[in-house]
């Protein structure tokens, strides 16, 4: 333990914040007399260590009794999207102490993962404590729902050209199907920060374009040299990006999840919208494999094609992280039993084995992958289809279902993502 005693919390937010405030000052004293985390000695590591988990300590206190004060303070005037690193922001400012500024994520981002102070860590107590209190947890997830400000910006430009291209993803409407292809090539479509960040703005188009009827997913044409000339639908995570640093857990590993995975999954927000939530079947294209991040894309489509030889992996166990929302939605496919072979074990299914029907709707030679999408876009465009998969979504994954995993899934994953095990391996990548 350091000699900085953990202060009483009164249970009065402005007094307790001010609290909070001083002791994060004093903290901060202490840290800057350390030197950067890789030149520390056994000695100073010791003491950093102690001062981050009495800090934790403080803050679990102070949101035990505020979490719902806080989350008020920061959302008060917010009717539009607001993402979680600007609420997260917010709070920094509101309450100094709490969760970490933008300029010392900006320094932290500088460092490998295994050098960092791991400071998003406290991101993931505070939405913990939001998630865990339902009506806090319910109305966050309808926030996130919200389209975002960059594809209202764009809707125009889609609806003019029929074509868009948002970074590595390119979005084109044809028809009834609002087609979205990505383009991070030489990494096999692995995900990064800047994928997500284009794939939830052209999930958001294909829901806000009334001509579109069904999304389809499908991964470009490669120039990685084992598979060049080859389509891959996604490689999961960018481990290299995580090794180095340049993973978010707010802007990447939450915002997937509560970004476009759940639009895919229930629709855009009703709120603020005279027509309630906006929701549309999606289809999936698998080509190669999916692989982590791009097998619990599956989870959410209606419709999942593959090519013959095609595999479905989520290497989550090996990797040391949680797979999003695989836990919860993949034993509905496949039973508990296999989902536990896939998840824990690692076990990988082809689209050509007789498991592979679980999780691959239709299994297609290679050249006759572009008509089965046409049509099964065909199909899915019937009018009495969305109002059926709203109906199964309510008995497959109901809302208080959704908020309860998510508030422990936001503090697992902040905590896994800066474990030993995950630090080690992933700097091996």
């Amino acid at each position: 333990m350091t000699d900085l005693l953990i202060p009483q919390l009164t249970g009065a937010l402005d007094a307790d914040a001010a609290v909070l405030a001083s002791y994060a000052g004093r903290a901060a004293q202490r840290f800057a007399v350390l030197p950067a985390k890789p030149e520390r000695d056994e000695g100073q590591q010791a003491e950093a260590t102690a001062l981050h988990a009495e800090g934790r300590a403080l803050r679990r206190a102070f949101l035990r009794r505020h979490a719902r004060a806080v989350y008020a303070a920061v959302t008060e005037e917010h009717t539009a999207h607001v993402s979680l690193a600007e609420l997260s922001a917010a709070a920094a400012v509101r309450f100094v102490g709490l969760v970490p500024t933008q300029a010392q994520l900006e320094r932290e981002r500088q460092f490998l993962q295994r050098d960092k102070e791991a400071l998003e860590i406290d991101q993931g107590e505070l939405l913990h404590a939001w998630f865990a209190l339902p009506d806090v947890g319910a109305d966050l997830i309808e926030r996130m729902r919200l389209p975002t400000a960059k594809a209202v910006a764009l809707l125009p430009e889609l609806q003019q050209h029929d074509r868009l291209r948002i970074g590595p993803v390119e979005l084109e409407r044809r028809g009834d199907g609002g087609y979205l292809t990505f383009h991070n090539l030489s990494c096999l479509n692995a995900e990064d920060d800047a994928l997500i960040d284009a794939f939830e703005t052209a999930v958001d188009l294909v829901l806000l374009d009334e001509r579109i009827k069904v999304g389809v997913l499908r991964g470009g044409v490669m120039d990685h040299e084992r598979y060049r000339g080859r389509r891959v639908f996604s490689a999961g995570i960018n481990l290299r990006h995580l090794s180095a640093g340049q993973i978010s857990y707010l802007d990447f590993l939450l915002r997937r999840e509560l970004g476009y995975i759940n639009k895919m999954a229930h629709g855009l927000s009703a709120a603020g919208a005279e027509a309630g939530a906006v929701e549309k079947p999606w289809i999936a294209a698998v080509d190669s494999f999916a692989i982590g991040g791009g097998a619990q894309i599956l989870l959410v489509c209606d419709r999942v094609i593959a090519e013959q030889g095609a595999y479905f992996s989520l290497p989550a166990a090996k990797e040391g992280i949680v797979p999003g929302l695989a836990n919860l939605r993949l034993p509905r496919l496949v039973g508990a039993r296999m989902a536990g072979q896939i998840i824990l074990d690692g076990r990988r299914v082809s689209s050509t084995e007789t498991d592979g029907r679980l999780l691959f709707d239709e299994v297609v030679h290679p050249a006759e992958m572009d008509a089965a999408i046409e049509q099964a876009v065909e199909r899915f465009s019937a009018a009495a289809v969305i109002a059926n998969r709203r109906m199964l979504r309510l008995l497959q994954e109901p809302a208080e279902a959704l908020r309860s995993y998510f508030a422990q899934f936001a503090l697992e994953q902040a905590q896994r993502i800066y474990s030993a095990d995950v630090l080690a391996k992933v700097a091996r990548v």
